[in-house]
């Protein structure tokens, strides 16, 4: 047996949560699913000071404001609901879940990005305990200690830079003999005295309940060491969760994210997408607006009021 629904918003991070509500103040009958838990990549922020009305908030209360509002509404949320397929039945949209079948008149995809990671042992063991995915957010944590960055463009080499005013030692380790990024961070992180490991791979992140060294390994000579620190901060990338949509035929641009148009519509009728999974400026705000401009321009689709999707 299938569920029927007029709208399914796939994904409760800031995009998705700001659908919800709108979708629930039209009235809309819709269901907000997620993978893992309400919040997305801003509820694991220490701390958010670039949110409108909020001078200073920690991610996971942000979150816990907007799923509040969103329930308050009337929108349904459905936690730890992973999404298997999204297909399109004529005019309606079917999403298979792992608890679920639904039979949508419309679909929006709200399911971000997640942080490219190394794939080394204790990464995953110590995430939050000395691994970070973000060092604005958790550089505080880490004042006066011991910290090494991973990863040699500009946003690892932010990240270095941001550091090097609160550690009091910093170290970057990049697979290549120099960075990828602009030279002017080259010639700053020297001059703050941040330590370059070149042609070098970090193979393990050691600890027993918090981060204390990693392994790392030189890949032109095979030579190995290691190095005591308090945290790693891994900045090598991001990736969209857009393998659902690719699947059921949504375009996608050459590095995966999802191509909406000014009302999020994507090239598949019925389907939207917000957010970060389609690229753009990654910032809360931004999300928040395009998943409010998705669920109204879903709701004037469910209603009659749409003309086709984009190119």
């Amino acid at each position: 047996m299938s569920v029927e629904k007029q709208l399914v918003i796939v994904g409760a991070g800031p995009a998705g949560l700001s659908a919800g509500i709108y979708a629930a103040r039209f009235g809309l009958d819709a269901v907000v699913l997620e993978a893992k838990v309400s919040g997305g990549q801003a509820a694991e922020a220490a701390v958010i000071e670039n949110y409108p009305g909020f001078v200073s908030v920690r991610g996971m209360e942000l979150m816990d404001v907007m799923r509040r509002q969103a329930e308050e509404c009337g929108c349904v949320i459905h936690d730890l609901e992973p999404i298997k397929k999204i297909e399109k039945k004529g005019k309606k949209i079917r999403v298979v879940s792992e608890r679920e079948t639904y039979v949508a008149d419309a679909v929006i995809v709200a399911t971000g990005r997640v942080h490219t990671r190394l794939g080394v042992p204790g990464e995953e063991r110590l995430s939050g305990r000395g691994v970070s995915y973000c060092a604005t957010c958790d550089g505080p944590l880490f004042r006066g200690r011991r910290v090494l960055v991973v990863g040699g463009g500009n946003t690892a080499c932010s990240e270095a830079l941001y550091l090097s005013d609160v550690a009091r030692e910093v170290h970057l380790v990049h697979r290549r003999d120099d960075l990828r990024a602009e030279a002017y961070y080259k010639r700053v992180l020297a001059e703050k005295g941040v330590k370059f490991h070149w042609n070098s791979e970090v193979k393990e992140i050691e600890g027993d309940k918090i981060v204390n060294r990693i392994r790392l390994v030189n890949n032109k000579t095979g030579e190995e060491s290691s190095l005591d620190v308090d945290a790693v901060f891994i900045a090598v990338g991001y990736r969209p969760v857009s393998e659902i949509a690719k699947e059921a035929g949504v375009k996608m641009d050459e590095e995966g994210y999802i191509v909406v148009d000014r009302e999020q519509k994507t090239s598949v009728e019925g389907i939207f997408a917000a957010g970060d999974v389609t690229g753009g400026v990654f910032q809360i705000a931004t999300a928040v607006g395009e998943g409010a401009a998705a669920a109204v321009n879903a709701y004037l689709y469910i209603r009659g009021g749409w003309y086709g999707p984009s190119k």
